[in-house]
């Protein structure tokens, strides 16, 4: 497995709040972190049908548009009862002509495990996949997975996406409920940074 070598750390997002969940995790690192959007980068076109998939287009393209090493995260909600869905999906489900709305598509999600009378609790789970791309094309695959089951009506103003209506296993709370803090030690995507650490960081 290739070491992280370098001082500067590129999270091929456009998003706030992932770079702000991905700048706590790596706080203890003590890297330098900056994101596709402070550089602006263009953000690619997701065309793949997999986590994976996704976030290889996202770090290659970071990593070769800057000469950084890139780390690129696609991530989702998939819940039982609807096989899965959104899965890979799950920011489409947000989309609208405005821009992406969450409580949208938070209530479409709550509206399709309705319409098939699915039975409670609503099994559901986050799901993360990280790809660390060097600009010479390597690169090393790391995944996450949060258990927990959706609830209605949401609860929390906290985190962002899905995270009011998700209570992980062993919790009462949903991410949108809990600290920064109390998400980060369980969340999907600190479990793959978790191993990325332990793989490339140590």
């Amino acid at each position: 497995m290739r070491k992280f070598d370098g001082e500067k750390l590129l999270i091929a997002t456009h998003n706030a709040g992932k770079l702000e969940e991905m700048r706590a995790l790596f706080a203890p690192l003590s890297l330098s972190v900056v994101s596709s959007g402070m550089l602006g980068l263009p953000e690619p076109e997701e065309t793949e049908n997999s986590f994976l998939g996704n976030a290889r287009i996202k770090a290659h393209s970071a990593a070769r548009a800057t000469g950084l090493i890139a780390l690129g995260d696609d991530s989702g909600l998939e819940v039982d009862a609807l096989d899965g869905q959104p899965g890979v999906y799950t920011a489409d489900w947000a989309e609208t002509p405005a821009g992406r709305d969450f409580a949208m598509a938070m209530s479409k999600v709550h509206d399709a495990l309705v319409a098939i009378s699915a039975t409670e609790p609503w099994r559901a789970r986050f799901r993360c996949t990280l790809v660390l791309a060097w600009p010479d094309g390597h690169e090393e695959v790391f995944e996450g997975a949060a258990e927990g089951q959706l609830v209605w009506p949401v609860r929390g103003i906290e985190g962002h996406g899905f995270d009011p209506m998700f209570v992980p296993v062993d919790d009462t709370r949903t991410f949108a409920e809990m600290s920064h803090e109390d998400k980060n030690r369980i969340s999907h995507r600190s479990r793959a940074i978790a191993a990325m650490t332990a793989g490339c960081f140590t």
